[in-house]
């Protein structure tokens, strides 16, 4: 968080500030919960960052976070077809989770305002740093979500599907996940809503057990008038395998946070992303990835494409410890620029203190190939539609790396559906 006095708070903290108190009564939790409660809104009234809080330099939050929705009590969402067909949806709709849930044999899933209410959720609302907005906000204002507990050894037959859906004004989700030993799971994490102004935390909380193998895909749909503040955060163990999968392609102002760590040897990470830009949206997806122990693999792949005002964002940030010897991790941020009014910033970065490891990043920031676009005119193909292909390429590449068939299938579709519209 921003630490610097504020001569003047903003409508936004003074909004965030009042609603806090307003709200505050009909928040779940026992004490130790309403003691992070506390300490979150203490770190809010000292100011949102600035430019001067370097993991948010390139997202203002302070000066574009301009105002905040009220809670609306009588908004209603319904939940979802879900992206892949026969998945067990879990939806939490407009802030609170269903009491009536599909059974998933090898699944427990528990309502987190029940977590909250007897405690046992208090060590995880801790933020990860000073600097941590989301999970302060989060934190202040969570009243629901689920637990979702995935048995040791359990191969799900079908996915499970997480919906977030938003209706309007403000709403604060959590949502915790336990991947047993051996297990392998494919979670869908749906972010949406039809509200015209909204205000959207959300905080996942993810441990992948040792030799779990997990495909956690994030669809950010939200509409163009909506402020969406999320965070992944990961521990993955010894031989796991985690594949993390994000599609950004809507929201006013958008921070997409992960944060991963590595905790037993042999464990694995991709982040496979893709940023649909368009309009006047801004939109920031900041990963920091700790190898903590020896013989750790990543690969992370952002692709970015950039239309009319829109502003883009990736901060990426390897760490890898002293003890984290063998460490094997690559990153790559490549970003097409369609329009001259379009911006993308990038930041990779990588900080090593183990000195026998094999690291590296790169950044691309370029235009359509005329070359390409010449030849596929010249072989009938109208303007339009040759820049749609090309576009449509240098994004499906990401998607196709997918080792499912209906995973591909579904996103490409979505990748289809923002091109009719922004193309």
């Amino acid at each position: 968080m921003n630490m610097h006095a504020q001569p003047q708070r903003t409508l936004a903290e003074t909004g965030l500030i009042d609603a806090f108190g307003e709200r505050l009564s009909l928040l779940p939790g026992d004490g130790a919960v309403m003691v992070k409660r506390d300490d979150a809104i203490e770190a809010i009234k000292h100011g949102l960052p600035t430019r001067r809080v370097e993991s948010w330099h390139y997202t203002d939050l302070r000066r574009l976070l301009t105002s905040v929705p009220a809670f609306e009590a009588g908004a209603v969402a319904k939940a979802l077809a879900p992206v892949l067909e026969g998945s067990a949806v879990l939806p939490v709709l407009n802030g609170v989770s269903q009491a009536k849930l599909p059974e998933v044999e090898g699944v427990t899933v528990q309502r987190l305002s029940e977590k909250l209410t007897d405690g046992s959720a208090a060590p995880g609302l801790d933020p990860y740093g000073d600097d941590d907005a989301i999970g302060a906000l989060n934190t202040a204002f969570v009243a629901d979500g689920y637990f979702v507990d995935i048995a040791d050894g359990t191969q799900l037959e079908r996915p499970i599907e997480l919906q977030n859906l938003q209706a309007g004004g403000q709403s604060h989700v959590r949502l915790l996940a336990r991947i047993g030993a051996g297990a392998k799971a494919i979670i869908v994490e749906r972010q949406t809503g039809v509200g015209d102004e909204a205000l959207v935390s959300s905080v996942i909380q993810l441990v992948v057990g040792d030799g779990a193998e997990v495909t956690w895909l994030i669809v950010q749909e939200q509409p163009d008038t909506a402020t969406h503040l999320a965070q992944f955060k990961a521990h993955i163990g010894k031989d796991a395998k985690l594949t993390l999968f994000v599609m950004n392609a809507g929201g006013k102002l958008v921070r997409q946070e992960v944060v991963v760590r590595t905790t037993g040897e042999g464990a694995d990470f991709k982040l496979r992303g893709i940023n649909l830009l368009a309009g006047d949206t801004h939109t920031d997806t900041t990963m920091v990835l700790d190898h903590a122990v020896p013989h750790t693999t990543s690969t992370e792949v952002i692709r970015n494409v950039v239309t009319g005002k829109a502003r883009g964002v990736f901060q990426g940030r390897i760490n890898v410890h002293q003890y984290a010897q063998k460490t094997n991790a690559k990153m790559a941020c490549n970003t097409l620029l369609l329009s001259d009014d379009g911006e993308f910033s990038t930041k990779p970065e990588l900080e090593i203190f183990a000195d026998d490891v094999v690291c590296g990043h790169g950044a691309t920031v370029t235009e359509i190939d005329h070359d390409h676009l010449f030849y596929l005119m010249a072989r009938g193909i109208d303007e339009k539609s040759a820049r749609g292909l090309l576009v449509k390429a240098f994004v499906a590449e990401v998607i196709e790396e997918l080792d499912d068939e209906a995973l591909v299938e579904a996103l490409e579709e979505r990748l289809d559906g923002w091109f009719s519209t922004h193309g």
